[in-house]
């Protein structure tokens, strides 16, 4: 009987081993796929000049993605230096001092906002962010905007971010000891004192994970931000200027430019930046929570 269980034992580890190495895999496949659909455009441009040059001329095979890399850039900065505050602001409220009931009413509806689709926070943007920058808040800065622009994604995308930095920090602040803020409390410090210099510190690694996820999660957004940043191909000068972010690029011209070799070819090296970008980050954000579990423990 012992043998028995042994045998199922190896055989119940193997199958979980086959399993990982499928789910690992599958991310070494959609890697290896981008790149063998890049290669004509690889060989044919020079990965600097696709990088750095700012003619975006398809049909003249001009594929300079710089416009696209910087736009990206714009929404994602804009969307961090906004939602961060509020979301430390918030985290800090709720884990060291709402009431358990207000806590226990509050994250749900925080969490409800991540299971919103994306497009009708998109709808929203429209409606709400892009008539407010217009009418409201540009005419104080430029002659002229429509509106959409890298500020209107920006603050579309701190929105949709907003939930998943408030659920990591509340999470990183519970596994700070509750003995280091008794023995904080103990010698006088106040209660903002106390969050200030013993439990920010101890979870400075968890707030820059969490900071990390949120900025993979930006740069992979593409209806909401497709709808609010005008789509121009772009450097953007001014919060006020629109862009045209690399999601919204591969979603808007994909599907219709499969028939042009080239283009098609360019598409999927956009496809296979994004895809490296997204995987850099959330490769550093393990790292940093594996070395936070790895000290706790």
């Amino acid at each position: 009987m012992k043998n028995i269980r042994l045998l199922k034992d190896q055989f119940i580890s193997k199958i979980f081993l086959v399993l990982t190495l499928l789910s690992i895999s599958t991310v070494v496949l959609i890697a290896l796929g981008l790149f063998y659909k890049s290669i004509p455009i690889l060989n044919s441009t020079s990965l600097y000049n696709l990088l750095f040059s700012s003619e975006w001329k398809p049909f003249k095979e001009a594929f300079g993605f710089y416009p696209f890399i910087v736009g990206t850039l714009w929404v994602t900065a804009i969307a961090i230096i906004i939602a961060l505050p509020l979301s430390m602001l918030t985290a800090i409220y709720l884990s060291e001092y709402a009431h358990i009931r207000v806590r226990k009413l509050v994250l749900p509806l925080i969490e409800l906002l991540s299971g919103i689709p994306p497009v009708l926070y998109g709808v929203w943007g429209v409606l709400v962010i892009i008539p407010l920058i217009q009418d409201k808040i540009a005419p104080h800065f430029v002659e002229f905007t429509t509106g959409y622009s890298v500020l209107a994604g920006g603050i579309v995308l701190a929105i949709m971010i907003f939930p998943l930095i408030i659920s990591i920090v509340i999470e990183v602040f519970d596994n700070v000891p509750q003995d280091l803020r008794n023995a904080s409390l103990s010698l006088g410090a106040t209660q903002w004192q106390t969050v200030k210099k013993v439990v920010l510190r101890k979870s400075f690694d968890g707030i820059v994970a969490a900071v990390v996820l949120a900025i993979s999660r930006a740069f992979g957004e593409t209806i909401a931000v497709l709808m609010v940043c005008g789509n121009l191909a772009q450097v953007p000068h001014s919060l006020f200027d629109s862009a045209y972010p690399l999601p919204a690029l591969i979603a808007n011209n994909y599907g219709e430019m499969m028939s042009i070799p080239m283009y098609d070819s360019a598409l999927m090296f956009a496809a296979l930046l994004l895809f490296a970008i997204i995987f850099l980050f959330n490769a550093v954000s393990r790292i940093i929570l594996y070395r936070i579990e790895k000290r706790n423990n």
